[in-house]
């Protein structure tokens, strides 16, 4: 059955099932493009950011960065430390795509965004399978939809100076909150607790290291360190 379900997974599924996360791609789009032009980078320069960076935190940090002069060194750096989160997303969807071949693998672990990877791990949650085609599907949809957002922000950014008094930096919470509203309500009452019970680690875990460390690589920590604790102790 689920063998079924996966070889009927199209690339059109993976589209359809991206369109609920667009409102946030679309809205944080526009405030990276915003901010970018605030920063003094070009509507082309902005595009390429997005097409090669492809990540909104970081975006927005290498923008600030810019602005105060930073070095080029310390930019890079910086964006590295932020992005490593994506190696642990990656891990956890690695083994739903051990069939397909290296190539395949890093095309789709490539455009792996946290948006993608709660839509995927949302799905494989609920014992529901993936494959490529779905993946692609959703991965690409986001991407370049992230792409034209940055485009369309920095276009604007000229008549707009402060995209936060819109709300726009609060639509990437929104759309989270969402997501994991969604997950929680399929999540089977004899793990609810046990879910409860992560959650309430994670944000321990951050309060501690937020104190010692940056909020980035408390992020890191907390998430390594709390997700071994959900594997040991999942039954």
């Amino acid at each position: 059955m689920e063998a079924a379900e996966e070889s009927s997974l199209t690339f059109h599924q993976g589209v359809k099932d991206c369109i609920p996360t667009l409102l946030g791609y679309i809205s944080i789009g526009f405030a990276a493009g915003m901010i970018g032009v605030a920063s003094g980078l070009s509507v082309m320069e902005i595009a390429f950011m997005a097409v090669f960076v492809y990540a909104g935190a970081a975006q927005f940090i290498i923008c600030g960065m810019i602005a105060a002069g930073s070095p080029a060194s310390a930019i890079i750096f910086t964006t590295f430390i932020v992005n490593l989160r994506h190696f642990l997303l990656s891990a956890t969807l690695a083994p739903h795509f051990s069939n397909y071949s290296l190539w395949k693998n890093a095309g789709i672990g490539t455009l792996v965004t946290d948006e993608s990877f709660g839509v995927a791990a949302g799905r494989i949650f609920n014992g529901r399978p993936v494959n490529d085609r779905w993946m692609n599907g959703l991965n690409l949809t986001a991407y370049t939809t992230w792409i034209a957002s940055c485009v369309v922000g920095a276009l604007l950014g000229r008549w707009v100076a402060d995209p936060e008094k819109f709300g726009l930096d609060f639509a990437l919470t929104a759309m989270f909150i969402a997501l994991l509203v969604l997950q929680i309500e399929s999540i089977k009452a004899s793990k609810l607790k046990h879910y409860l019970m992560l959650i309430f680690l994670m944000v321990a875990a951050m309060y501690l290291f937020s104190a010692f460390v940056s909020v980035d690589l408390a992020v890191i920590l907390s998430t390594v360190i709390v997700a071994t604790i959900g594997v040991v102790t999942s039954k």
